[in-house]
């Protein structure tokens, strides 16, 4: 079995697990990011009170709505990123050692490389998966509404104002979300926020560039299989945290033109697109509105990014373990 399949199921393992411990953070913040209701804005509201309006006024199943393609979305990015990273970082690592043998260098890829190696997985990442976090940023966006609670709505806002959420059916699995995509734009409907997407790939390529260097140093200092996985945690967790601060913006647009857009009433809640979407944003909302549930996003980042790396790193070192056992053992000599 090769290091890339190795690392890639490994990732998508880790990606799993971190993805169900953190879920409800994630559907909290994709609320807040999506937030465009100046009225509601005045009224700042904690991510653990939001969770409770959210379990009271549409119940516990609301946390976790889009789990399963979420879930497949995870276990997909995390496998294609640590594929296609792994492959590239061989070839890269290739390159250094004939450059070595040239007198350029001392053989070790670095951080350039580092960075390089990231952004190109990242980019296989994105394009191959985006569909599948339009369908989950729509099913996590998605607010149950009651038709009393509409009708009072109706009522108490002006008719220039009525840009308000349409009364779905209580049945919104991924097979509606999917269905309601291709009618609003086609094919085309599922790459929505691909351009800012694209764009944050240094997202990872920042997180694993502090990452990769911080464990290098970290080796040197002390033998990481003697010390267990505190130090992993930890390193997981402060690249994840620098990478999140830097791209923030970028995945709050990104959700913006992901999510149902208004397509009747107040034209500053539609987005035509990636810069429309910008311009818009700075006008009505300014640049607070690029740093919506921040607070709620770092948390629920470096607390997933620090799960993701203890496990993977784990279950690497398990599966090569086996590798070598059944090694082992398929050398011995069968008794006669």
């Amino acid at each position: 079995m090769s290091d890339a399949l190795i690392n890639g199921l490994a990732g998508a393992g880790g990606g799993i697990i971190a993805q169900i411990i953190t879920y409800p953070l994630q559907t909290v913040n994709a609320r807040q990011q999506t937030e465009r209701d100046l009225k509601k804005e005045k009224r700042k509201v904690g991510t653990i009170e939001q969770m409770c309006q959210v379990v009271k006024q549409e119940g516990w199943e609301r946390l976790y709505g889009g789990l399963t393609p979420s879930l497949v979305g995870t276990a997909a990015s995390q496998g294609v990123y640590y594929y296609f990273y792994q492959i590239f970082r061989n070839k890269a690592e290739t390159a250094a050692l004939q450059s070595q043998k040239k007198g350029i260098g001392d053989g070790s890829v670095g951080m350039l490389s580092s960075l390089v190696v990231a952004a190109l997985s990242g980019c296989v990442n994105v394009l191959l998966t985006n569909p599948i976090w339009v369908v989950v940023t729509r099913m996590q966006t998605h607010t149950k509404i009651s038709k009393k609670d509409h009708s009072n709505r109706l009522a108490a806002t002006a008719p220039e104002e009525t840009a308000l959420p349409v009364i779905e059916p209580l049945s919104y699995g991924t097979s509606h979300v999917i269905q309601e995509v291709y009618d609003e734009a086609g094919l085309f409907g599922f790459w929505k926020g691909v351009f800012p997407t694209l764009i944050m790939v240094s997202n990872p390529s920042i997180q694993f560039m502090l990452y990769e260097t911080m464990l290098k140093k970290l080796k040197k200092r002390r033998a990481l299989n003697k010390q267990g996985n505190n130090g992993i945690f930890l390193l997981g967790a402060l690249a994840k945290l620098g990478a999140t601060v830097v791209t923030y913006p970028l995945l709050v647009v990104k959700s913006r033109l992901q999510a149902k857009q208004v397509t009747t009433g107040d034209k500053r809640h539609h987005y035509k697109g990636t810069l429309d979407a910008i311009l818009k944003m700075i006008r009505y909302e300014g640049f607070a509105g690029f740093y919506k549930g921040m607070n709620t996003k770092i948390i629920q980042s470096v607390l997933a990014a620090a799960v993701l790396f203890m496990v993977k790193e784990e279950l690497v070192k398990g599966v090569r373990l086996l590798l070598i056992k059944d090694g082992i053992n398929t050398m011995k000599p069968k008794p006669l």
